[in-house]
């Protein structure tokens, strides 16, 4: 059911259940106004269900390893060469069930057996890859902002790479210079516990919270909690979110509000989810599509997704140096077919980069979501910086 008031809400019941996350319905969406010049007219990613792409006989296991094949018609996604080596080394940023699904089938349409390291976050990913650079073990880096990838792509440590599927995708989400590809888009929410919520904060009068600034409320002191920009690439961009919607010097001073409310940082962003979800906080911040996952194990949990949200576009990256880089090209071109992104929305809730691919099931179109006009390119080059300053005035490390 969709109504519209102040905020535009998606309610899907609560699953049963508290197994493996699964399909299903499951959580209130709250969407805020629509600003000009902040909205994306392309839909967004789904993140790591990459796993379950390809049907039979479809061209999700189709790939291009580059150097001169043709496409057999217009439109047609290039066809795979064969590979001697029939191994991937995969370093992931992404949640473990999705990966297991993306191994077996990127197997079952390829032929092409994954070998996986999960490490959790996109800046524990890059920093392996960074203490690797003089003999590389991946040969493919996986899941996580893309700002964790152009610097990677700076320091020579990424294959140059461009996909012909990349040209069914809006520019938007690929790296002028061919070092990464975006896959997936995801946007940055605040999960609620809705039982702890109603217990302790309604009787009080506090409103659900709608927008960042409502998370200053001296009511969630100790009880709200986020992740490190140091470790995390949500936990960065919800930092940026801020600088860029309040200007510099007011982004600073909400932040420095909010660590007054903020429990502890986590390492991942994903984290503050699991501790919301079983009741350990009232509230949080993570990736909605994330939230949803969760929620529909059965959780008493909601996620919103304020105004002036921000977003991530979900990369891969051939790593430079690794052994099986006809295998990785292919992977990458399997990344970014129809199928893949369609299975990747269905299984994680996120948006595919492709336009050909519908939004999650039960989700309004992106272009009804409030996103914060965030300068990627800035972000990525203020980043050290801002994490800096970040560290110091919260004493995080």
């Amino acid at each position: 059911m969709l109504t519209w008031g102040k905020s535009f809400s998606v309610i899907l019941k609560l699953s049963d259940s508290l197994g493996e996350i699964k399909g299903g319905s499951g959580m209130e969406w709250r969407w805020g106004k629509t600003r000009k010049g902040m909205i994306l007219a392309t839909a967004l990613a789904a993140t790591l269900t990459v796993t379950a792409c390809g049907q039979n006989g479809g061209s999700a296991g189709e790939a291009n390893s580059g150097s001169g094949s043709a496409q057999a018609e217009a439109g047609a996604e290039p066809s795979p060469s064969a590979p001697a080596s029939k191994k991937l080394v995969v370093y992931s940023a992404l949640n473990e069930d999705d990966v297991i699904q993306l191994k077996d089938q990127f197997k079952k349409d390829t032929g092409i057996e994954i070998e996986s390291l999960n490490l959790g976050s996109a800046g524990e990913a890059s920093t392996r890859v960074q203490a690797e650079k003089d003999a590389p073990k991946a040969d493919i880096l996986v899941g996580g902002s893309v700002e964790f990838y152009q610097p990677l792509a700076e320091q020579g440590l990424l294959e140059k790479y461009t996909s012909a599927n990349a040209s069914q995708i809006d520019a938007k989400f690929n790296d002028p210079n061919g070092y990464w590809q975006g896959w997936y888009m995801g946007v940055l929410g605040i999960v609620l516990n809705t039982e702890r919520f109603e217990k302790e904060l309604a009787p009080k009068g506090v409103q659900e919270p709608k927008t960042w600034d409502d998370l200053l409320d001296e009511s969630y002191k100790r009880q709200f909690i986020t992740s490190n920009p140091a470790t995390a690439g949500g936990g960065y961009i919800f930092v940026a979110d801020q600088l860029f919607r309040l200007g510099e010097q007011q982004g600073w001073e909400y932040l420095e509000k909010l660590n007054g409310n903020v429990h502890h940082y986590t390492q991942k962003a994903g984290d503050g989810i699991n501790l919301t979800a079983t009741g350990e906080f009232i509230a949080g911040m993570s990736w909605a599509h994330d939230i949803v996952k969760t929620m529909k194990q059965g959780y008493p949990i909601k996620a919103i997704v304020p105004e002036q949200t921000a977003f991530e576009i979900g990369g891969v990256g051939i790593v430079k140096g690794g052994a099986n880089v006809d295998n990785a090209k292919a992977f990458v071109d399997w990344l970014l077919t129809k199928e893949a992104g369609e299975l990747n929305t269905k299984l994680s809730n996120r948006y595919s980069v492709r336009a050909d691919v519908a939004p999650p099931e039960g989700m309004p179109k992106i272009e009804e979501i409030s996103l914060v006009e965030y300068d990627r390119e800035k972000a990525a080059a203020m980043k050290e910086e801002v994490v800096k300053r970040f560290v110091g005035m919260t004493g995080t490390n």
